[in-house]
């Protein structure tokens, strides 16, 4: 129930914030817009313009409504999936650094008590390494690299070349602008593509790191299949993911209230269908692969979401918010989704590796 209160007044706030800037950027003439106009059913033009609270009420009622309706909307095709997932990012990643910083993913939460924020995300990228036996790289490719604070990180522990892959243009030329900052020009690089179709060489990578991009990919197949592709032999393949929990023996399908809540999510993270950690599983042992291993870390990053939730309701957030736009706002509200999905078991975080 506190939950539920919280994220109505989270909604309320950012709309209310919307509002008002809106509001106050709007001239004290009597003259109605034309939305107002026809929602009163044509009146003169000279009609007496609605007061200041009327306004406001009005803006929170329409700013609400549009989140709502816009999450409860169908599924996207594959071509706005991608024309989506860049723009998200585009006008997202700006705020998502002020805030929070280079790393665009989970933190890393033994003990669960820990604050610092920052550095759990760097322990999330050393324990999956530690996890999956990486020892060492010299080629690595980032596959969803965001602004590329995994990529110079790995580069940077390893003493290896990274390079990093994303459909925002706003990521990868930040990324690259944050790789000459850090002294890391020379051996990482960034650049827009596609990770259904990359632009490299059959056989290029040692190490193909994919963390928290996979449930980006409408073709899970696909997916597989190119990181397969640039996989060099003996290298290891990476993915760290958002599933939905594996199928019990007696379901063929979630139930419908769990397919409802995905939707929703998809809707505010452009996000396609999702799959099991066994769904993956399934596809790299058709693939033919080796050394196949699971785990399922949703108790280890669990604190994640309860932080950036409240890292998002400071002023200086909403203020980010408001002029991050409407895409980023129904990505906050799905904040607490996300927060439901992994207390109720839907949600996983799933690593696999081979």
């Amino acid at each position: 129930i506190l939950a539920r209160i919280t994220m109505r007044l989270s909604i309320l706030s950012f709309a209310a914030c919307a509002a008002c800037m809106t509001h106050a950027w709007q001239p004290t003439a009597t003259v109605q817009s034309s939305a107002f106009v026809q929602a009163r059913g044509g009146v003169a033009d000279n009609a007496a313009a609605p007061s200041s609270s009327t306004a406001l009420r009005m803006g929170i009622g329409s700013g609400a409504r549009r989140i709502r309706d816009s999450i409860f909307s169908k599924e996207r095709s594959r071509e706005d999936l991608k024309i989506g997932i860049a723009g998200f990012y585009d006008r997202s990643s700006k705020l998502w650094e002020e805030v929070w910083g280079e790393h665009m993913h989970h933190g890393y939460y033994i003990p669960e008590d820990r604050t610092d924020h920052v550095q759990a995300q760097i322990d999330l990228i050393d324990e999956v390494l530690k996890w999956s036996g990486v020892e060492d790289a010299t080629s690595v490719v980032d596959v969803g690299c965001g602004i590329g604070g995994s990529s110079r990180h790995i580069a940077s522990k390893f003493n290896c070349k990274a390079q990093g892959i994303t459909l925002s243009p706003y990521q990868a030329n930040r990324g690259n602008e944050l790789a000459k900052e850090q002294g890391l020009a020379g051996q990482t690089s960034f650049q827009v593509a596609d990770a259904l179709d990359m632009p490299f060489e059959d056989n290029s990578f040692d190490l193909v790191w994919s963390l928290e991009s996979g449930e980006h990919m409408p073709d899970k197949t696909q997916f597989i299949n190119e990181l397969f592709r640039v996989a060099a032999p003996g290298g290891r393949i990476i993915i760290v993911t958002w599933c939905h929990r594996d199928l019990e023996a007696d379901e063929t399908e979630l139930t419908k209230k769990e397919k409802r809540l995905l939707a929703k999510i998809n809707r505010a993270y452009y996000l396609p269908r999702w799959c099991s950690v066994k769904d993956y599983v399934d596809i790299l042992e058709e693939k033919g692969m080796q050394d196949i291993r699971r785990e399922d870390w949703s108790y280890i990053i669990a604190p994640f979401w309860k932080a950036v939730i409240k890292s998002s309701l400071n002023f200086k957030s909403v203020f980010g918010l408001v002029k991050s736009g409407f895409s980023t706002q129904r990505g906050a509200y799905a904040m607490f989704l996300m927060l439901r999905g992994f207390n109720k078991g839907l949600i996983k975080f799933g690593l696999i590796t081979c």
